[in-house]
């Protein structure tokens, strides 16, 4: 079955998980900065089949929505567009990722996006491993070395659906609730640390609880 992602942010994490998609069947729309040198022809080497288009473009012609930009840019965004949509923040507030586009602002990613449009469908995925770790350990169902990914919303429909592109994309997802949120952030014991999924779901209760 094939599914429309969009993804905005053409930059490592981008285009890494937009490779993953592709291999998955998904059809991938994407969008980037004007200011990143010869974009299209990034695209089309990288993303060969994926589709480059403006924002506004990707939101409304895609079934969910990943956020891969560096989350300092997380204002540049046209929240308002994003209303009812399933959206993916893949982003991390930390200086390697463009720093935070609030200082004085002491939430998580999501708490900052969900606040820019709460009528956004928001789950928090793909953010706690590194972009080339995503297309190094993608592994197919039942293999013994497939990793784990958290998928955190308070929206079982929305997480489901999230939960599907993490394992179309080669990893187990495993779900969590909102309040989990911070246990996926950089300063947290489970960022950047390969799990497998039983592994990541104790880490994961054992912080909620």
């Amino acid at each position: 079955m094939s599914q429309r992602l969009g993804i905005i942010g053409a930059g490592k994490l981008g285009t890494a998980i937009g490779r993953l998609a592709l291999d998955a069947g998904y059809e991938v729309r994407i969008s980037g900065s004007d200011r990143q040198p010869m974009l299209r022809l990034v695209i089309d080497t990288v993303l060969p089949g994926a589709r480059l288009l403006p924002e506004a473009d990707v939101v409304a012609d895609s079934d969910l929505v990943v956020i891969a930009i560096p989350f300092g840019k997380a204002d540049t965004i046209d929240y308002s567009a994003l209303e009812g949509k399933v959206v993916v923040d893949a982003m991390n507030a930390w200086d390697a990722a463009g720093g935070h586009p609030d200082p004085d602002w002491d939430g998580t990613t999501s708490s900052f996006v969900a606040s820019r449009n709460p009528a956004m469908r928001l789950v928090k995925s793909l953010n706690h491993l590194g972009y080339s770790d995503l297309v190094a350990d993608a592994h197919e169902a039942g293999h013994p070395l497939r990793r784990a990914i958290a998928v955190i919303s308070d929206d079982e429909g929305a997480r489901e659906r999230v939960a599907d592109l993490v394992d179309r994309l080669g990893f187990d997802p495993v779900e969590a609730p909102r309040s989990a949120s911070r246990c996926v952030e950089p300063d947290s014991p489970i960022f950047g640390h390969p799990m497998g999924a039983a592994e990541l779901r104790a880490a994961l209760q054992g912080a909620v609880d």
